[in-house]
């Protein structure tokens, strides 16, 4: 595992050693990593969202959304 030294003003300090000293993570390090993993996370989800949403924008022209025939749909039904 690679190391990597960090400048933090000194209340971003204070916050990083308490989170390491409540409990939740063995110090600062396992508290840095979690941070580092939900962003990667949140990276990764908004990289899907924007996907989807240009899928959308490139399918073609919308059409009128019909609530009754997209409930059938979800029970099941052949209507479509």
């Amino acid at each position: 595992m690679a190391t990597m030294n960090v400048s933090l003003p000194d209340p971003m300090k204070s916050w990083v050693e308490e989170r390491a000293r409540d409990g939740r993570y063995s110090n600062a390090s396992d508290y840095v990593r979690h941070l580092i993993r939900r962003d990667q996370e949140r990276a990764r989800a908004l990289s899907q969202l924007q996907a989807a949403i240009t899928k959308g924008m490139e399918s073609g022209a919308p059409q009128p959304f019909d609530a009754s025939r997209f409930k059938a749909r979800m029970r099941g039904g052949d209507d479509q």
